[in-house]
């Protein structure tokens, strides 16, 4: 199956765009909602995570504590890496082995940290890029995640510039618009890879 990787800077709409093409016909598969899974009570990872970081990043229930390390993550370049090498093998081996079974014309991999990670560019025939002004993924985090100003800029900086997302993308949709103009790109999309998986061998 042909698959697409969708990326995009935090809050830039990736997670509605995807949405929008999963109603449309195509199969999704979230790295976030994989690492989610694989980091809640009873999660694959969580062994893993609780020998390497101890039972203080543990919620309660026994899922990864995901505010604490973030915080961790941010502040320790080095706690991050040992995060990375736990989590990102065992997302990228889950998400594959989603992709084996899913259906539909096409496939769409969302990879937040794309281009950063490199980790999936082997495994997708495009990139669509979501983008918005800066301005609009700042207040769309703050009122979503209800992180403070700074912590939002903070995990904006640590992803690469808006210029060179754009650059590096083969196909970009706008939402910094209407929902009505989001539709109408969503389905655009949508039937340029549906014929490109039909013309693919």
């Amino acid at each position: 199956m042909i698959a697409v990787g969708l990326t995009g800077g935090i809050g830039s709409g990736k997670s509605t765009v995807a949405g929008r093409l999963a109603a449309l016909g195509a199969a999704v598969i979230d790295t976030d909602e994989v690492a989610r899974h694989l980091t809640g009570p009873e999660g694959a990872a969580m062994e893993a995570l609780r020998k390497e970081f101890g039972a203080r990043y543990l919620t309660r229930e026994g899922a990864l504590d995901r505010d604490a390390m973030r915080t961790l993550a941010f502040e320790d370049p080095e706690a991050r890496g040992r995060l990375e090498a736990i989590l990102h093998p065992a997302i990228r081996a889950e998400a594959d082995a989603r992709l084996a079974r899913a259906s539909g014309p096409y496939a769409v991999v969302v990879v937040p940290l794309l281009y950063e990670t490199r980790g999936y560019l082997d495994r997708v025939a495009r990139v669509l890029l979501v983008d918005c002004p800066e301005a609009l993924q700042l207040s769309r985090t703050m009122a979503r995640s209800h992180l403070a100003e700074g912590e939002v800029q903070a995990i904006m900086k640590a992803q690469w510039p808006r210029w060179r997302r754009l650059q590096m993308a083969d196909d970009v949709i706008w939402n910094g618009g209407d929902p009505e103009a989001l539709e109408a790109q969503c389905l655009h999309v949508h039937r340029r890879y549906t014929e490109f998986a039909a013309k693919s061998p």
